[in-house]
């Protein structure tokens, strides 16, 4: 039993078509939507067995630090206890960096820092520490440089996350996502 999580800007198109039948992989991923490729949306799940093991948390733009470990306490984790997975394997895209050109994500290198400890608290609880982590979007050297830094700095154990850019200096309105986290943990049984 694999759990992947994929934090990415964009949704994992690949990686859910992949596993989308295999009921022995829950795959969840956190992104902007609507954005390129198109898909992720909270109602693509899995087909047949493996009804219910993909999760997608299409986040809307200007989503930032307390959405996005909003939706890692209310969905990911329970979600990954209750599968109980023998490896996590993340897909560690850092473009929802609130630093990089691509998209409209707010995220800082604190916020990357946040989640990373999460994955390896569920990695260290559920599988013996099994974890893995791949290196995917990321385009803005500064910002990219410093959250792997602070994944590096979280899975090595270091108490403290340094964030040379600290918080997004953009003024977006604070995006509500009460509403989309109500209604994936209902089509997850969450509630």
């Amino acid at each position: 039993r694999i759990l992947v999580i994929d934090f990415d800007v964009h949704h994992g198109n690949g990686t859910q078509a992949t596993f989308y039948d295999n009921p022995q992989v829950l795959y969840i991923s956190t992104h902007q939507y609507p954005f390129y490729p198109g898909t992720g949306s909270i109602d693509e799940t899995g087909v047949g067995e493996a009804k219910g093991t993909t999760v997608n948390i299409p986040l809307p733009a200007g989503c930032g630090d307390a959405e996005y470990l909003h939706a890692f306490e209310q969905i990911i984790v329970p979600l990954a206890r209750r599968f109980n997975p023998r490896l996590i394997l993340v897909s560690a895209g850092y473009d929802p960096h609130w630093a990089e050109g691509l998209a409209l994500m707010q995220v800082s290198v604190t916020g990357f820092g946040q989640m990373v400890r999460i994955i390896k608290g569920l990695a260290d609880e559920l599988c013996s520490g099994r974890l893995v982590f791949s290196l995917e979007g990321g385009y803005n050297l500064a910002a990219l440089a410093a959250s792997v830094k602070a994944t590096f700095d979280v899975l090595l154990g270091n108490a403290s996350i340094e964030d040379p850019l600290g918080q997004s200096p953009h003024r977006f309105a604070t995006p509500g996502i009460a509403s989309l986290i109500k209604a994936i943990k209902e089509i997850h049984n969450l509630v």
